[in-house]
């Protein structure tokens, strides 16, 4: 059977592209080029399928969150308040896996950064 060998991309609809591409490269350090190639470290990704009904992913009407693996979870956090971004204030620990936490773009996506453990 073939298999997939990773994601590659993840696409987001917006009312100004620019700008949110922005968002991500200034707060994030997300340093994708011109046509979104970015290079990502080697780590461990989740694919998980979530109940229609979780509160999960914030809002109800997002369908699907991105999540992105960060050294230290603490320091983003610091560093996105820092830049005024709307930071979850709450951080959960999961045993095993580590811990997560959480910020929601200009464009309302919320976005979960997790350090593994």
């Amino acid at each position: 059977m073939e298999r997939v060998l990773g994601i590659g991309g993840y696409f987001l609809r917006a009312a100004d592209p620019a700008a949110l591409g922005a968002w991500y490269r200034d707060c994030l350090g997300l340093d994708a080029d011109d046509n979104g190639l970015w290079s990502q470290d080697t780590g461990p990704t989740v694919f998980a399928a979530f109940e229609s009904g979780t509160d999960y992913f914030g809002d109800r009407a997002q369908q699907a969150m991105l999540n992105f693996r960060v050294r230290d979870l603490d320091a983003m956090l610091a560093q996105l308040r820092d830049k005024g971004a709307a930071v979850e204030e709450e951080t959960q620990d999961m045993e095993g896996v580590g811990r997560f936490g959480w910020v929601t773009d200009p464009e309302g996506n919320r976005v979960e950064l997790w350090q593994p453990a």
